[in-house]
């Protein structure tokens, strides 16, 4: 499990191959990705938005961003946590993902960047 804490909000990574989804021979390789969030401040947050930077083999890199997660901006109070789940599809059989999300204080309006880990994606196969 990949962690990282940014003004008291912890996001935590796991991933996992999903190889009846993947096909080597067209060089399309998917990956699920699991991620918590736990908010260690004392103040409500809501998660806006998101960026990410997708490694997608050597020297591959594709930036995406948008509004929420899986077409949610949740409201996360002090001491809960939100968890989601999504994917990534890469052209490689190895890769990385990082990035940050972008969270709003309820309270007072504050934007900030919560960092996002750098989690690698691995075919099972490369790690033998």
């Amino acid at each position: 499990m990949d962690i990282a804490v940014t003004n008291g909000i912890t996001v935590a990574v796991e991933t996992q191959f999903l190889p009846m989804h993947s096909n080597a021979r067209e060089d399309r390789f998917i990956f699920a990705y699991f991620i918590q969030i736990e908010n260690g401040s004392p103040y409500t947050v809501q998660l806006l938005g998101r960026h990410w930077y997708i490694h997608d083999g050597p020297g591959r890199i594709r930036e995406v961003e948008g509004d929420g997660v899986i077409g949610q901006q949740p409201i996360i109070p002090p001491g809960e946590k939100f968890e989601y789940q999504s994917y990534c599809d890469l052209g490689a059989e190895i890769g990385k993902m990082r990035g940050y999300y972008i969270m709003k204080r309820l309270e007072d309006d504050t934007q900030f960047q919560v960092e996002i880990p750098e989690f690698k994606l691995i075919e099972p196969s490369l790690s033998n």
